[in-house]
């Protein structure tokens, strides 16, 4: 669905700059549904979180499927909230996950290794959805763009259905009895840690991420097959680079994983915005999944350390919030990407590197 909603909304005649308004508005639904979910996880339990976030994907993706009217489709795609990234790792990064996984594996290590573990999960199935969205070509010759697209986006409703169903089975030990509104002081302090460096990185990945298959297709002219052999390639990257996460955390540390994989991220956007040709754009951006996939565990573990055991819904959804605010910047994306093709990939890389960078500034212990 990720790969599939710039280019579904390009092909209904939609305009560039609203796309990426379409995009603003998936963060900003996203803003209010995940601070609600993590207050009710913190109370309630985090399953329930996962539950009703699954449930919204799973709504919004048959509503995409059933409408032929733009402005239904519009608000499938805010309802679902599958314009935040042009991966399927969304699996991976379910509001209440990283919750979830925290509260019940205490010792830091075992959670890099858990963090791994879904992450590989979520990539290597990710192939599934690249392979679907490459068929879109082939289906639409009998069918048409539009309707090879919704049949697409019904099939994947039916996944998340499935998602919801297997959610639904998760057990989870009882949650402490929450002592604060809503959360302590040391779990406020170290989370405003963590957002400092977020927000600017999260302004680089809604600048340049959300319109990254249409930004392949307008600048290389790349078809749906190309596109989606290139995004599978790289879901096998992101699960390898997660498989080794946990062995390079251990030589470099898990801070130091944290901070370099993300501003490596960062020069790798702005190389591939400089790609001269689609093979070699194709080649860097595997390269950059390879590192995503490596750090994205150990900064999962980092962002959850410092935070208390009933704090772990509000703080990490609070962090995801101010994450999804400074996404909105994918608002821009359609201005800069109809401005000129690399600009949106340059100032996000830039942005990433500077992330990276107050990863280790802000989170650095004072003492061994």
């Amino acid at each position: 669905m990720t790969l599939s909603f710039s280019l579904y909304l390009h092909a209904l005649k939609v305009s560039i700059i609203n796309i990426g308004i379409v995009a603003a508005f998936t963060m900003l639904f996203a803003l209010f549904l995940t601070l609600g979910l993590g207050m009710l996880g913190d109370r309630k339990g985090y399953r329930y979180e996962l539950i009703i976030s699954e449930f919204f994907t799973m709504a919004g993706a048959f509503l995409i499927a059933s409408s032929s009217g733009v402005l239904l489709i519009m608000v499938g795609m805010i309802i679902a909230g599958i314009s935040t990234g042009s991966g399927g790792m969304r699996g991976a990064f379910s509001p209440g996950s990283s919750a979830y996984i925290a509260s019940i594996y205490g010792e830091e290590k075992e959670r890099v290794k858990k963090f791994s573990s879904i992450n590989i999960i979520a990539a290597a199935f990710s192939i599934v959805g690249s392979i679907m969205f490459g068929i879109v070509g082939f289906v639409s010759v009998y069918t048409g763009a539009l309707n090879a697209y919704r049949y697409l986006f019904l099939v994947a409703a039916f996944m998340m259905l499935g998602s919801l169903a297997f959610v639904m089975l998760l057990t989870e030990p009882a949650r402490p009895k929450k002592s604060t509104r809503i959360m302590k002081h040391e779990s406020m302090k170290y989370i405003m840690k963590i957002i400092a460096a977020n927000v600017v990185g999260g302004a680089g990945i809604g600048i340049a991420i959300p319109l990254l298959p249409l930004w392949f297709n307008l600048m290389f002219k790349a078809t749906n097959v190309e596109i989606s052999a290139v995004f599978g390639i790289s879901y096998l990257a992101t699960a390898l680079g997660a498989y080794y996460a946990s062995h390079l955390a251990g030589k470099a540390g898990i801070l130091n994983m944290a901070a370099g994989t993300r501003s490596l991220n960062g020069i790798l956007l702005v190389a591939l915005a400089l790609s001269p040709a689609f093979p070699i754009a194709g080649a860097v951006y595997i390269i950059r999944a390879f590192v995503s996939g490596s750090g994205s565990p150990n900064r999962s573990t980092v962002t959850v350390n410092g935070i208390g055991n009933e704090d772990y819904g509000t703080a990490t959804s609070l962090q995801g919030i101010a994450t999804r605010v400074s996404q909105l910047s994918s608002g821009a994306s359609g201005y800069l990407l109809d401005y000129a093709l690399p600009l949106p990939l340059e100032i996000g890389g830039v942005l990433q590197l500077i992330s990276g960078a107050l990863y280790k500034i802000l989170l650095k212990p004072k003492n061994k």
